[in-house]
């Protein structure tokens, strides 16, 4: 009785003063939506007891995957991807904190096959990653996505503007992008929206694109999740905003990003992100849970934003229902 009494004294005294938590961090990309993601990963993980300089030992890995990667490029960034993971592997963390899609997706298999839980954030598509739908995690990994159903984003956008009928998307190769674009291409139909796509590489200049969809009629761009986007200071997302507003062609952002312009901007604020990923680490490292029993979770209140500077100067009339559930920039 008293070696059992003298063991749950020790458990007690190293829970207390001993016990260490170890998160890895692999992120690709470095643009400030990730940062924000960070922030309120750590800062949710300290409201709940686990804090850095008391009982977290935290590694956040960048991998940089500037505008300017070429095919070799490419080739040079999933090494770094493989290399990174096989050190985190090494390094044995009680849970590793994905940060984005290709950050999730080639890294996820190695770890899960290593017996390390894994949670992503900033991914918009889950079964991108295997899993069955945007809310079913697979064994060994869950986490929280930024999806959001184009039918909604393009109900909303019929709400601003019911004569609406084509629409613009300029992306990238980002695979949430290439997701987006094909899911809304399919859904619009339903509203009788026709959406015109193109392509871009991450290096490209967008301002020929933009006056290329313009030349084919359309009435509004969609600017979606993509990391395109956030590249060069917001370069391009500078420059389409400039060439739509030239030509009295509003913008609709399905991503929240520091650059006034567009009319509405609907979407999951990153940070909140960062958060519920965060609470889905707790589970796991507090609680003992298994990633694949934890459903992938998402913001369920969209942020959206009305630019009422932007309005005035399109001529557009936004309803007041929405102006009463919007933001106003």
């Amino acid at each position: 009785m008293k070696k059992l009494y003298l063991i749950v004294i020790l458990l007690l005294f190293w829970s207390s003063f001993g016990w260490t938590y170890h998160i890895e961090v692999l992120q690709i990309s470095n643009i400030s939506a990730y940062d924000e993601t960070y922030d309120g990963f750590i800062e949710e993980l300290a409201k709940n007891g686990i804090e850095q300089e008391e009982n977290l030992t935290i590694n956040r890995h960048i991998i940089d995957a500037d505008a300017e990667a070429g095919l070799w490029k490419k080739v040079g960034i999933l090494l770094k991807i493989k290399t990174t993971t096989s050190k985190i592997v090494d390094a044995r963390p009680d849970l590793v904190l994905t940060v984005s899609t290709p950050g999730t997706k080639y890294s996820m298999n190695k770890l899960i096959g290593a017996g390390i839980p894994v949670v992503f954030t900033c991914v918009a598509n889950p079964p991108l990653l295997g899993c069955p739908s945007v809310a079913e995690p697979i064994v060994g990994i869950t986490g929280a996505t930024l999806y959001i159903d184009p039918f909604t984003l393009m109900a909303i956008v019929q709400t601003v503007k019911p004569d609406i009928k084509k629409i613009g998307i300029i992306h990238s190769d980002d695979d949430n992008a290439v997701a987006f674009a094909d899911e809304s291409r399919i859904k619009a139909t339903r509203l009788g929206i026709s959406i015109i796509t193109k392509q871009l590489e991450k290096s490209d200049d967008i301002k020929p694109a933009a006056l290329e969809l313009i030349n084919n009629g359309i009435e509004a761009f969609a600017i979606p999740l993509d990391q395109y986007y956030g590249l060069r200071n917001l370069e391009p997302a500078i420059d389409i905003i400039a060439v739509a507003s030239e030509h009295k062609i509003p913008i609709f952002s399905f991503a929240n990003f520091d650059q006034k312009g567009a009319l509405v901007y609907v979407g999951s604020e990153f940070k909140h992100n960062g958060i519920l990923a965060a609470r889905q680490a707790v589970k796991i490292l507090k609680e003992g849970a298994k990633p694949e029993d934890l459903p992938i979770l998402k913001q369920e209140e969209l942020n959206i934003s009305v630019d009422l500077g932007v309005a005035s100067e399109l001529g557009i009339d936004i309803p007041q229902h929405m102006l009463d559930a919007a933001k106003k920039l």
